[in-house]
């Protein structure tokens, strides 16, 4: 097969290629974005990350594409429709690290409850080496309420567990064998939100769960609660945040991932582009007021960034496109109807 891999660090090259042979492969390590004059009217497939959008536009620079492998579990990168409609089969990487993600999750609560960003800027900037203002919070004896109990929800009721947490869930499915194993109760999502000191987020997004948490809601939420994103930015509605952190409905927030996050990434070009949606741009503005507040932890998507995440999901990814190649393809994601 002929295959174009985007967003490959340099040292992927050679991972790849020595597991991946008799393929045809061209590395490019930027996203698919970043190169607007590419098109290959042999290419098979294409391996993508999180930052390449694939709708419409850039399937047409390949009119032979067979396959669009993400190297991600979410594929809301990709336009299921566009790739339905030219018969294009996407793959993806269901489970490479619930330990990994749930493990940062937990250093986004650390951090806050800890005040540990707060207390490494003033030795590290002022020289200050005194704990006054900074008094944290236990966790033992808190709620925390994770909503989404798949893989990475369920690593991370273990982990909160093992500190002496009470856990209360939520999930569109929920799991009853689950909740009896590990001990938690399961609750509709208004009560969840009315009784744990902290929330986190691990659901995937889909037009199900965007802005779950929202302007309608987000009122209901325990006073002085913790929120924890490591799921989607759009799982959580960035203007209701905004103003509950006013309001202090919400203590304070960890976030992996913001909404319009692939703006931040191309800020120049996305405010210089001829027509900026209006939407977006509030939405950038927005951000930037998260990313500058002081009850807030900003980080830039890399909850799945570790270096033995990253070789699973590559190997994952390789058997994904070997698979295809040999026609029984893997981890196929559903189109819609």
């Amino acid at each position: 097969m002929k295959i174009h891999y985007f967003s490959g660090e340099s040292w992927e090259e050679a991972f790849v290629r020595e597991k991946l042979t008799g393929q045809d492969i061209s590395f490019h390590e930027g996203p698919l974005s970043a190169l607007t004059d590419l098109t290959d009217p042999e290419a098979e497939a294409l391996c993508v990350f999180i930052e390449s959008h694939i709708g419409e536009a850039e399937l047409s620079r390949f009119p032979n594409l067979k396959l669009l492998a993400t190297r991600s579990t979410g594929f809301d990168h990709i336009d299921l429709a566009a790739a339905k409609a030219r018969g294009i089969t996407v793959t993806n990487v269901p489970f490479y690290g619930e330990n990994t993600v749930a493990e940062f999750a937990f250093a986004l609560l650390l951090a806050l409850s800890r005040r540990i960003v707060d207390a490494d800027e003033r030795v590290r900037e002022s020289g200050i080496f005194s704990p006054t203002g900074l008094r944290g919070f236990d966790l033992s004896g808190k709620t925390i309420g994770v909503v989404g109990t798949g893989h990475i929800g369920a690593h991370l009721i273990k982990m909160a567990q093992g500190f002496g947490m009470k856990v209360v869930g939520f999930d569109a499915f929920p799991n009853a064998d689950l909740a009896h194993t590990l001990g938690f109760t399961y609750l509709p999502l208004p009560e969840l939100l009315a009784t744990a000191d902290i929330i986190s987020l691990h659901v995937p997004y889909n037009e199900h769960t965007h802005h779950l948490i929202n302007k309608e809601n987000i009122g209901t939420i325990k006073k002085g609660a913790y929120i924890i994103n490591t799921a989607r930015g759009a799982v959580l509605e960035t203007e209701a945040l905004i103003e509950a952190l006013k309001s202090g409905i919400i203590a304070g927030a960890g976030l992996d991932v913001l909404e319009e996050e692939g703006e931040l990434a191309d800020e120049a070009a996305f405010l210089t582009a001829p027509h900026p949606r209006e939407e977006e741009l509030k939405i950038a503005l927005a951000n930037h007021y998260l990313i500058s507040h002081p009850r807030v932890i900003v980080t830039p998507h890399l909850a799945f960034n570790t270096q033995e995440a990253v070789e699973r999901i590559l190997n994952a990814t390789i058997e994904n496109i070997q698979h295809f190649a040999a026609g029984s393809p893997t981890n196929i994601v559903k189109m819609p109807v």
